[in-house]
């Protein structure tokens, strides 16, 4: 993609990673997904991005920007997404991402959409911002995004089948969630390009932190809740798989 603008690759990233999202919706829509293996995929999402997080976002931050930067912007991230999660919830996005139905105990149709959205946008500022440091996208920010979305969109799609929602509406949430990523990835590189390194660290560490809150929140659970005992193990293994990634792999 040696030809192609940095904004448009950029944009285009961003719109793959996000597509896993409408994968993993048609696989919860259309295909019998039984509980447990929902929870073990939504277990080794989690351990991805908590690799991807710990190795590459915040590794990157820190080298940019240093450790105040790095900390402010992670916690900073954390306590944007706890605050407007708790919004959230309170309008009826609680379980956005539960496979059980859940989301019919809610009904606000909004909420989710807003949830959903919430959720999935500091991930593709990262695959934008990854292109500043050196003109290449971080293929282990994509790779682990795209990983975790798979689950994501599975589990959430599920749930909102069985909650009665239309097939138009699941794919028409994910579809444009999927839109608003490579948008997301679009602004993360044509917005930031002219800001100094330590505003590029903080915002890599502010999503990186709204992740880590986002994963604990709700992938986690959902997984736990079915997978029980083989949470942990399964989530390591996806940790594993995205560290194996970044240092096997290049950056």
């Amino acid at each position: 993609m040696d030809g192609i603008a940095l904004w448009a690759q950029a944009g285009f990233w961003g719109l793959v990673a996000g597509s896993a999202l409408l994968l993993g919706a048609a696989a919860g829509y259309w295909i019998r997904v039984p509980q447990r293996l929902i929870a073990a995929i939504m277990a080794f999402g989690s351990g991805v991005l908590i690799s991807a997080l710990s190795f590459d976002l915040m590794e990157e931050a820190f080298r940019q920007g240093g450790f105040n930067a790095t900390a402010v912007g992670f916690l900073g991230g954390a306590i944007v997404f706890t605050v407007a999660n708790r919004v959230l919830s309170s309008f009826g996005a609680k379980h956005r991402k539960r496979s059980s139905g859940r989301q019919a105990d809610e009904g606000n149709g909004l909420a989710l959409a807003v949830g959903a959205l919430m959720d999935g946008i500091p991930e593709s500022i990262v695959i934008g911002l990854s292109l500043l440091k050196g003109g290449a996208v971080s293929t282990v920010t994509v790779a682990a995004i795209f990983l975790s979305n798979i689950p994501e969109g599975l589990s959430s799609a599920a749930g909102m089948k069985r909650a009665g929602r239309s097939m138009h509406y699941i794919f028409g949430i994910w579809g444009g969630i999927a839109l608003a990523s490579g948008a997301a990835a679009l602004l993360g590189y044509t917005v930031f390009q002219r800001f100094p390194p330590e505003v590029v660290a903080a915002t890599t560490a502010v999503a990186a932190g709204a992740i880590l809150a986002m994963l604990v929140d709700t992938m986690i659970p959902e997984a736990f809740e079915e997978a029980h005992d083989y949470a942990g193990l399964i989530t390591v293994t996806g940790f594993l798989a995205a560290f194996a990634l970044s240092k096997l792999g290049g950056a």
